[in-house]
């Protein structure tokens, strides 16, 4: 493992609040990347193959929030950090919430 792998946290659902929940879901970038890797496979998009106006050090202060609030699951594979939205265990603790955000409009990431 490497010394990057080592430097990434992951909060399981069962340990989130439903406020850190709420908050986390509450940035239309944030949804914009649990929509994106909803319509995906586990571990087939890396961090940077999503189209967010947001610099990149902003985009991985995205990730590290859904990481702190159970939804997104990352691992690095050779350069590139590839994720898993966390959706059975997420839905187990808050049930229905992904799927009223996944039932939200696409038009909010601006």
């Amino acid at each position: 493992m490497s010394a990057r792998s080592r430097n990434l946290t992951h909060t399981h659902p069962s340990e989130v609040s439903l406020q850190d929940a709420f908050d986390a879901l509450g940035d239309p970038v944030r949804r914009t990347i649990v929509r994106e890797l909803a319509g995906a496979p586990d571990w087939t998009r890396a961090c940077g193959t999503f189209d967010l106006p947001v610099s990149k050090a902003t985009r991985s202060h995205h990730f590290a929030v859904l990481r702190a609030a159970g939804l997104v699951e990352q691992r690095d594979e050779g350069t590139r950090r590839l994720n898993r939205l966390r959706r059975p265990e997420f839905d187990q603790r808050f049930p229905g919430l992904l799927d009223v955000v996944l039932a939200e409009p696409a038009t909010d990431s601006g």
